[in-house]
């Protein structure tokens, strides 16, 4: 009790007690990295001249661009519709206030399992099975979806308010009327706005794909900087970086409509 009571009476004993372990485990991280500022200043000159080989963009390669832009957000539209329609079950099933012990324990296994693998890795696994191309892509951000989205889905589903769930129980309705009329109502605006989010988030990560040749704008950035053509790379990123804070600006809107139903 006096041990309570100490704590209690000095709370900012605790708080600086916290403070220094933050300051420690940053202290710690900071120690791993092993960051050399002798050779970060050393190396300033390289960085400073691999920017300047990035200006004028060369917009010559502007149509070669909307092309491939265009490509780049087919393959998010499809890879997040397939990872949503995947992660609503696998959302479903990792509920802990849906599903059994059992099978809560093996659906949260499974989104870690995904989550765990790099988008790379599943771009490699599909250009593999499809060979080079958008389709390789789609795929691998469909299943990249599942990890992310099942985990979203799920917490909006144990948020749910326990009382309406209840109340249908009481009345006898099943388990289909339940997620139906208890569940889906009070989910649906956060999922779309999930879905929303993760759609934005597929385009800027279907760049990263084409490092390995699975399709989209990041395709044809890759193989512009390996062939040094940086000015053409320049036009590459600068027309995703267009569209990327015109679709933010777009899904924030909707999000907040979403949000506010």
């Amino acid at each position: 009790m006096k041990f309570a009571a100490f704590w209690k009476r000095y709370t900012w004993v605790n708080r600086l007690i916290i403070l220094i372990i933050i300051v420690l485990v940053y202290a710690w991280a900071l120690q791993g990295l092993k960051v050399d500022l002798a050779l970060l200043k050393d190396s300033w000159p390289y960085v400073t001249d691999f920017i300047t080989r990035l200006w004028p963009p060369n917009f010559d390669v502007l149509d070669v661009a909307i092309q491939r832009l265009i490509e780049t957000i087919q393959m998010s539209l499809w890879g997040t519709t397939i990872g949503a329609i995947i992660s609503l079950p696998v959302a479903i099933f990792s509920a802990r206030n849906l599903a059994p012990g059992w099978l809560r324990f093996w659906a949260n296994f499974l989104q870690n399992a995904v989550r765990s693998i790099p988008s790379i890795v599943l771009g490699l696994l599909f250009v593999a099975a499809t060979g080079l191309g958008a389709p390789a892509g789609t795929l691998a951000l469909g299943i990249y979806t599942v990890g992310y989205l099942g985990k979203f889905y799920q917490e909006a589903i144990e948020a749910v308010d326990q009382r309406s769930i209840e109340s249908l129980q009481v009345a006898g309705a099943s388990w289909l009327q339940i997620a139906q009329y208890g569940i889906l109502p009070q989910v649906m605006p956060l999922g779309l706005g999930y879905t929303l989010y993760m759609f934005e988030y597929n385009i800027r990560a279907a760049s990263v794909l084409g490092v390995v040749g699975a399709g989209g704008i990041g395709f044809e950035l890759v193989n512009y900087i390996r062939g040094f053509e940086y000015n053409k790379a320049t036009t590459m990123m600068l027309v995703l970086l267009v569209v990327v804070t015109a679709i933010d600006a777009l899904s924030s809107k909707l999000r907040q409509r979403l949000e506010a139903m």
